[in-house]
């Protein structure tokens, strides 16, 4: 999610903890390469047994089957102890990099291999920042269509959309991932909709992430919604084209290449066929390829011509400014 979000241009920070052995600084040479800072998470003022392996870079597993379908495993899965249970506090580096920040993403499953009273430190501080952030941050659910279904006991990714957002106290977005069909973006008033592109696909490790990667794009330069979804989209895909995630997330100029190349996997009695049940939703936008700009009754249509001569100029900016390879 760093190095795709760097890639788009974002100024990013990965907040963490790497070991002082080659696959540490390994780590934070590729994240230097992508003009990524790293904050060191403990404070490193006592003395620790460096020759521990609960010091070390927390390693993990990716395993792939033939069917595409990917499983993470570490040290950490066979260990009755948090992975970092001797991490105690923040450093004053990290308080001060979550104070900082814009957007903050968490991966949900470190905060399993951190200590309880860490723990309960780190919510407090992240709760602050919500807080002092009210007024431009942004909260969004971001799950797949099984997932979703799962959740909220519906098949219709909009209806299950709806079903999450009522359940987020003060979520403000949420967006449904529907594979080869494109993904949607559902808020309290309106359903955006937009086509995946058409791509080889070799590995989908590392989509969703680098598809965050995106929306915090989207948010942050404050793009129309649809818009968000569009760039989403083509850096997820950008990343299914490549093997592994990692360095291997999306280049700028696969992204570029896609969006010019307008060639979108469109399913127009799909869409129309799920949209129409939620037509008496306040606002319906959908991406489509053929330039039929403006409102068709209760549907408005948005071309990819359009969107992509309004995001191009930010991206090839993104592009001049970027460190890392494109």
């Amino acid at each position: 999610m760093a190095i795709a979000a760097a890639r788009l241009g974002l100024h990013v920070s990965a907040v963490g903890h790497v070991g002082d052995e080659i696959y540490g600084h390994f780590l934070l040479d590729v994240l230097h390469d992508e003009g990524i800072s790293m904050v060191e998470m403990n404070e490193q003022n006592g003395v620790i047994d460096t020759l521990s392996t609960a010091y070390e870079t927390l390693l993990c597993w990716v395993l792939v089957d033939p069917l595409q379908r990917h499983g993470f495993c570490s040290r950490a899965d066979f260990s009755e102890e948090p992975a970092f249970s001797w991490l105690s506090t923040l450093s004053t580096k990290a308080k001060m990099a979550i104070r900082r920040a814009k957007i903050i993403f968490c991966n949900g499953y470190g905060f399993d291999e951190l200590s309880p009273g860490l723990l309960g430190l780190l919510w407090i501080m992240l709760l602050r920042w919500y807080l002092s952030h009210a007024a431009i941050c942004l909260t969004y659910g971001r799950v797949n269509t099984i997932k979703a279904e799962s959740l909220t006991g519906t098949e219709d990714p909009i209806v299950a959309g709806q079903e999450l957002l009522k359940k987020g106290i003060r979520t403000k977005w949420v967006i449904i991932k529907m594979g080869s069909k494109g993904s949607i973006l559902i808020t309290p008033s309106s359903i955006s909709c937009a086509p995946a592109f058409k791509v080889n696909v070799i590995d989908t490790v590392g989509c969703g992430d680098s598809f965050v990667a995106a929306i915090a794009f989207g948010y942050i330069h404050k793009l129309p919604l649809v818009y968000t979804l569009t760039i989403a989209n083509a850096v997820g895909a950008a990343t299914a084209m490549g093997c592994g995630a990692g360095r291997n997330v999306a280049k700028l100029n696969q992204v570029l290449e896609l969006v010019s190349g307008s060639n979108l996997n469109e399913d127009e009695k799909f869409w129309e066929e799920l949209l129409k049940k939620h037509s008496d939703t306040e606002e319906i936008t959908l991406l489509t390829k053929a330039v039929i700009n403006g409102t068709n009754n209760w549907l408005q249509r948005v071309s990819l011509q359009k969107v992509v001569g309004e995001l191009l100029p930010k991206l090839e900016c993104a592009q001049a400014k970027q460190v890392g390879a494109c």
